[in-house]
């Protein structure tokens, strides 16, 4: 386990565009990151995105052309696919509830809150309720990112790409789901990388934050 702070990290890390294919994430690095995304925070608890964990060679090839073949998806040691739920339903919410039932028991409250949020939920547009599940995603995304430089194990966040495509990739449609984010993981390849020996470049601490007391 790396003794650097949580600061140093976010420093070291940087949004790799070469990786190399030679050298895999072992398995324990890969656990810590994917359980650190199903730990992470969602609107009231929902979790309304699956992760799709790639690391068949052909499928991650199908996936590159599918965005403009930007090399860390072949090259890395996983993919990870962050898929939202296509639309809130009656099922999906009724699924959440019986979790919590299982985990707290039964309190009133939990149905109660739950049945506001089909209320709520169900009767909005579909690309509303997409939208918001894809916002979930997001937030995962970023305690991914955090839980690979905890890791040492380099990612690129990824928008570029086609979602229909990749969602006729893997099947999604027929799943209830579209394709968010990818998120390659692997080791940077320090010859080939043109990003590397370039500084992080972010706003200071004065243009970013405003102190409102």
């Amino acid at each position: 386990m790396t003794d650097k702070t949580l600061i140093e990290l976010l420093n070291w890390r940087y949004a790799t565009k070469k990786m190399n294919p030679a050298k895999d994430v072992p398995q324990e690095k890969i656990d810590a990151i994917i359980e650190a995304i199903r730990l992470a925070p969602t609107s009231s608890g929902t979790q309304p995105f699956e992760l799709i964990i790639v690391t068949n060679p052909e499928v991650q090839g199908k996936i590159c052309a599918a965005a403009s073949n930007q090399s860390p998806i072949t090259e890395c040691s996983h993919l990870l696919v962050f898929a939202a739920w296509d639309n809130y339903t009656e099922e999906r919410i009724d699924d959440v509830t019986k979790l919590n039932v299982e985990a707290r028991g039964e309190i009133p409250l939990i149905h109660q809150y739950y049945g506001n949020l089909k209320t709520n939920y169900v009767p909005r547009d579909a690309e509303v309720n997409y939208a918001h599940a894809a916002r979930q995603a997001y937030i995962a995304l970023g305690v991914a990112l955090v839980a690979a430089a905890e890791q040492e194990v380099d990612s690129t966040p990824m928008e570029g790409f086609s979602p229909p495509e990749v969602d006729e990739i893997l099947g999604l449609k027929e799943r209830g789901l579209r394709s968010v984010v990818l998120l390659p993981l692997g080791y940077r390849d320090p010859t080939g990388d043109w990003l590397l020996p370039m500084a992080k470049v972010r706003k200071s601490r004065e243009d970013m934050v405003t102190q409102v007391s």
